[in-house]
């Protein structure tokens, strides 16, 4: 986190809308000056053969598995279709029991009916 608010200080556009990469003179990074930039990060930080696309997934997995609602998703992705939502989204493991738990949960919050001495 220290690593990445210091690059939105120093290195980002302002505001909540700004570009969190721009270029020299601040403007939107171009293709051909993005890429030399993209594989000298992952030079410097030892992440290996990661494409910068793969962000994509990631956010949209993360924000998935925080509650985001496919809509949600869709909207944040630009996307206007169902299926292309799912393409970014991926399994996480250990999710099923978490799930499981959740819905577990939610049925347990639902008090069922007292019975009288009779049962009824």
């Amino acid at each position: 986190m220290p690593e990445l608010a210091h690059h939105l200080a120093e290195h980002a556009s302002a505001g909540r809308t700004g570009l969190v990469f721009v270029g020299a003179r601040g403007g939107v990074l171009r293709r051909k000056n993005f890429r030399r930039i993209w594989l000298r990060a992952l030079k410097t930080t030892g992440l290996g053969d990661v494409h910068f696309h793969d962000l994509r997934h990631t956010g949209n997995t993360l924000a998935a598995t925080g509650g985001a609602t496919t809509r949600e998703l869709m909207h944040h992705m630009g996307h206007s279709s169902v299926r292309a939502a799912l393409v970014y989204q991926h399994l996480v493991n250990g999710r099923d029991h978490e799930i499981a738990d959740y819905v577990d949960g939610q049925i347990r919050k639902v008090k069922r009916p007292r019975r009288g001495p009779s049962g009824t």
